[in-house]
């Protein structure tokens, strides 16, 4: 999901600070404002999951860090196994220079301590781009916590990627239909967290929908429209209650053959907070972590009380249209409008409601602020299928999560309608452009 080329004005603040590269022989760290794009993917990339990759990159695409200009990650496929962890390519670093004394300062006198700055380090992993943004003063002294955070998203790709024969999901997928699998406690958690958020949105978020998801061309396909019957026919396939997990014993068993699981909707979320974890356990105190528009923050940046991010336009007309302060919280969105099919002049988005087998309308965006990035990310997608009304009366009876929901517009002349759960108000600011594009209305 896709960042500035400069800096630019933070409302209420100061621009953001470039930060200072790496010294030599650590592992390149790019500048946060820098504006370098992913490298192209090689032959034979895959994705932990394509829908997941397509749905990760609207969500980096909407969200996107404040005071910078949305860059594009885009869904390409990582290879078998996992990529190597090193950041994006980049020139060789060099030492910084040892400041300069100020004239009339005695020679040897001691030089004030580098200020703390954001320093971002990138990699290529699960299908997009994952950031490890640190405040420190010092780069390569920070590296080493920086490379076990990126290290998460590996490690959970190793274990949740559907795009492999070797990961603990490619083996449930095989054998859980025929016998109950004992699988790693991990996708044990993970997979029960999904089914939790499957039941309270009554199936509108299900990782079983794998099956239509491929009928209709958006995994491993030509995007298209299919017959209403091909799709009924696969609808017996799909639905959460035909997975059940012992936590405890890290047990899975699936009830029939042809069902198959997809934890492409919340991995990238689990991989954030697992990212999160190894930052705090190595000392960082302040940082913030994005695996394509899934985010999750430490502390705060320099110079501001609290990490800050842009949602982006769901129709493209500006790069974001508010900001939403975290203060400590993690956030995703999920969006049905850049990836699509066009038939007869309608178009077809790729996020689909697993009860119908069809695509979903009634939201262009959701996005979820939550104390996790794992619950974040699942909540978006079942909330974005829901649509306006059971989304909001659904948010209200869950006091841990803040949502923004855009809704289309009637006509074309009209503004659509940003809804926002009146817990998130005062951490949720519209900016002079969106203004003029959408009607806010509190919830």
């Amino acid at each position: 999901m896709p960042k500035p080329r400069t800096g630019m004005p933070q409302p209420g603040g100061p621009h953001a600070p470039a930060p200072a590269s790496s010294p030599s022989g650590a592992p390149r760290a790019r500048r946060l404002l820098r504006a370098d794009r992913p490298p192209p993917a090689r032959s034979g990339q895959r994705a932990l999951h394509l829908l997941s990759a397509q749905r990760a990159a609207v969500g980096a695409a909407l969200l996107v860090m404040l005071g910078c200009v949305p860059w594009p990650v885009h869904a390409c496929p990582s290879a078998v196994g996992t990529p190597p962890l090193t950041p994006t390519p980049t020139p060789p670093a060099t030492p910084a220079p040892s400041p300069r004394p100020q004239p009339g300062t005695p020679a040897g006198a001691p030089t004030a301590a580098p200020a703390p700055r954001s320093v971002a380090w990138r990699a290529r992993t699960m299908g997009t781009v994952g950031q490890v943004t640190v405040v420190t003063a010092d780069s390569a002294a920070t590296t080493p916590a920086a490379q076990a955070a990126l290290r998460a998203f590996q490690h959970v790709d190793s274990l949740m990627s559907n795009w492999t024969q070797t990961s603990a999901v490619a083996r449930l997928n095989r054998e859980a239909a025929q016998r109950a699998v004992v699988t790693d406690p991990e996708v044990a958690l993970v997979l029960d967290e999904a089914l939790r958020v499957a039941a309270v949105t009554g199936g509108a978020y299900d990782v079983t929908i794998e099956p239509l998801v491929r009928l209709w061309g958006f995994l491993g396909g030509i995007p298209h429209v299919p017959p209403q019957a091909e799709i009924e026919a696969l609808l017996p396939r799909v639905g959460y209650r035909q997975v059940s997990v012992e936590r405890a014993s890290a047990t899975v068993r699936f009830a029939s053959n042809g069902v198959q699981v997809d934890l492409g909707g919340i991995a990238k979320g689990y991989a954030v907070d697992r990212a999160v974890a190894q930052l705090s356990a190595a000392g960082v105190r302040d940082a913030l972590v994005d695996l394509s528009g899934n985010m999750r923050p430490l502390g705060q940046p320099p110079q501001r009380d609290s990490w800050t991010v842009g949602v982006r336009d769901p129709r493209g007309r500006v790069p974001f249209f508010a900001t939403v302060q975290l203060r400590g919280r993690s956030i995703a969105t999920s969006g049905n409008y850049e990836q699509f099919v066009m038939q007869d002049g309608r178009r077809f988005g790729h996020v689909l409601d697993p009860r119908t087998g069809w695509p979903v309308d009634g939201l262009l965006s959701a996005t979820v602020v939550a104390p996790t990035a794992l619950e974040a990310d699942a909540w978006d997608t079942g909330l974005l299928v829901l649509g306006p009304r059971a989304a909001a009366a659904l948010a209200q009876q869950r006091p841990e999560l803040q949502v923004v929901l855009v809704q289309p517009a009637s006509s074309v002349s009209a503004p659509d309608t940003v809804w926002v759960k009146r817990s998130l108000v005062r951490d949720f600011h519209m900016t002079a452009e969106g203004r003029s594009l959408f009607h806010v209305r509190p919830f």
